[in-house]
């Protein structure tokens, strides 16, 4: 389920909020399955609380009508909202409105939970954002269609290439970025899916600001213009075992092999290719506890990516990677990102629980492209339950890296 950057969340308004529970329900307690149309379902989401819970209670409405106890399993669209204020070390504050459309493509025949994610945002550092965000579940999951659309008119710091910068080289690269990502994978067996999609990066308008007389840039060693596309077709595989993907459980795991080839065929700025290797392993600890373990590396194999499209700390996706670093703080053809976290539950109805996190980048350099140092990072967070229907936490997390960099980061679910 795609998810986005949430640092905190002021106040939480669910628009048309409608919870249907799903056929199991696992009760992290008693490890055990929990029959939906039973009484045990209710009398285990009553014992939980989160913060669409104290929201109802704040308006003096009764929580308990979100519990479906009826089992009663549909199509319908659940739709909802909620104005977000938030804070990272890239964009500074930045309110807007967040909201996500859920809905299930097919009542008969088990199929996931299909779901389109939303906002808009404007930054104190004068950044306009509009991503939009989609995994849509055919029936009985055959087929998984994602998308990835995104606007952005982001002046960005940029501190040059590798992992050797300092704060000092710090300057500013405005520009205008379009995305628009859409795959389609098929299940082939059990967990494993399998397939093909179109990935597009155009930034316009591109210019360095703040940079001292006579300054040459990595950006212009590089190979500097005003706008740059990526276009061009990848090649997904991918094995997931976890139930839930916005708070996986232990036990579980998850690898997503890409390999991305642009072409000028298809109207990118240069030929290049790179790998993608993402791998997630969760475990389960003592007292409902989860260690979780992060392996995420970008290989350019050949050519030269535009430098807006090199890979770096917290370039991925879901911008995670690399918590204590601004995003883009270290960049270069290739990166590998190492991360380990343990997550604790802090209250017994689930509302608060915490994590401890450490992790260590490394990007290519420059003339070598080769790895000369690796950065590490640590840090804690804070983990408030936004939905206990779907696990989701709201996640406020702290880090520390070297070099003087540290901030917050946040999510709308778990960082991996």
């Amino acid at each position: 389920m795609p998810k986005y950057s949430l640092t905190v969340i002021l106040l939480s308004i669910a628009v048309g909020i409608h919870q249907n529970l799903d056929a199991q329900i696992i009760d992290p307690d008693k490890k055990l399955a929990i029959d939906s149309t039973g009484p045990d379902a209710f009398k285990y989401f009553k014992s939980q609380k989160d913060l669409i819970d104290i929201v109802y209670g704040i308006l003096h409405m009764n929580a308990d009508h979100r519990i479906d106890s009826t089992g009663t399993k549909n199509t319908n669209v659940y739709v909802s909202a909620a104005p977000i204020v938030e804070y990272t070390i890239a964009t500074g504050f930045s309110p807007g409105i967040a909201g996500n459309i859920a809905f299930k493509t097919n009542a008969k025949v088990e199929t996931n939970t299909s779901s389109i994610l939303g906002a808009v945002k404007y930054t104190t550092k004068k950044q306009f954002l509009l991503p939009i965000q989609s995994s849509i579940w055919t029936k009985g999951n055959k087929f998984n269609f994602l998308g990835d659309l995104r606007f952005l008119n982001y002046p960005q710091d940029t501190y040059g290439f590798g992992s050797l910068t300092s704060l000092s080289d710090k300057y500013i690269v405005n520009y205008k970025y379009l995305r628009f990502y859409e795959f389609v994978l098929k299940n082939i067996r059990k967990n494993l899916y399998a397939g093909i999609g179109y990935q597009l990066d155009y930034h316009w308008e591109i210019r360095e600001l703040g940079l001292a007389p006579g300054r040459v840039t990595d950006f212009q060693k590089y190979g500097f213009s005003q706008s740059s596309t990526s276009s061009g077709i990848a090649f997904q595989m991918v094995y997931d075992s976890r139930e839930n993907a916005i708070n996986p459980e232990g036990g579980k795991f998850y690898a997503n092999l890409q390999f991305h080839q642009d072409s000028k065929l298809l109207g990118a700025s240069n030929n290049w290719n790179s790998l993608l290797i993402d791998v997630r392993k969760y475990i389960k600890m003592p007292h409902k506890n989860v260690m979780a373990f992060w392996f995420y590396g970008v290989f350019t194999l050949s050519g030269n990516p535009p430098y807006l499209d090199l890979t770096g700390t917290g370039m991925d996706n879901l911008n995670n990677t690399g918590r204590g670093y601004e995003q883009g703080r270290f960049i270069g053809k290739k990166m590998v990102d190492l991360e380990a976290e343990y997550r604790f539950g802090l209250s017994k109805n689930g509302l608060i629980g915490a994590v401890i996190f450490a992790n260590a980048a490394s990007v290519s350099e420059l003339q070598s492209n080769q790895f000369a140092a690796v950065q590490p990072g640590v840090g804690i967070g804070l983990r408030i339950k936004f939905n206990k229907f779907s696990r989701t936490n709201a996640c406020i997390d702290y880090g520390v890296g070297t070099r003087g960099s540290r901030g917050f980061v946040g999510n709308l679910g778990e960082v991996f």
